[in-house]
């Protein structure tokens, strides 16, 4: 009988990670399912948690401008924990969503114990930064 892949595994970002350290991650997060049409996250206001994205697909906007998709496996909300400033943009559910939460504790022990995903997170903030304002990664 053959045993399933944790589902953690499966998302890009922690695809390098052993069977024991997926499970100390897991300890970490929340998993909550995230209704079609609801924010995970609301330009302008603090940022408290993150959001790893397990199924479903979202909308980020800035302002009234659409400047990227998210889905399985991408990060959601990170910017606001890294730099302490209100988010940058508004993220709403196009379909029904499973996400694992991390507060900004949890997040910051994640960060500090597994550096490879910090380097992961940290590229995909710059991506998300550029897109909404090219001149910031160069």
């Amino acid at each position: 009988m053959s045993q399933k892949p944790d589902p953690l595994s499966l998302l890009p970002i922690f695809a390098d990670l052993s069977k024991a350290d997926l499970k100390k991650v897991a300890r970490l997060m929340t998993e909550t399912v995230i209704k079609e049409g609801k924010n995970l996250v609301t330009e302008g206001t603090v940022g408290r948690e993150v959001f790893v994205v397990r199924d479903g697909r979202a909308t980020v906007r800035k302002g009234s401008r659409v400047i990227a998709s998210v889905g399985a496996g991408d990060v959601v909300g990170e910017g606001s924990l890294i730099s302490g400033e209100p988010r940058s943009a508004t993220v709403t559910a196009d379909t029904e969503m499973t996400v694992e939460v991390l507060d900004r504790r949890e997040f910051s022990s994640l960060l500090e114990e597994f550096p490879g995903i910090a380097r992961k997170i940290l590229a995909a903030t710059m991506r998300h930064l550029h897109s909404v304002d090219p001149s910031v990664a160069h």
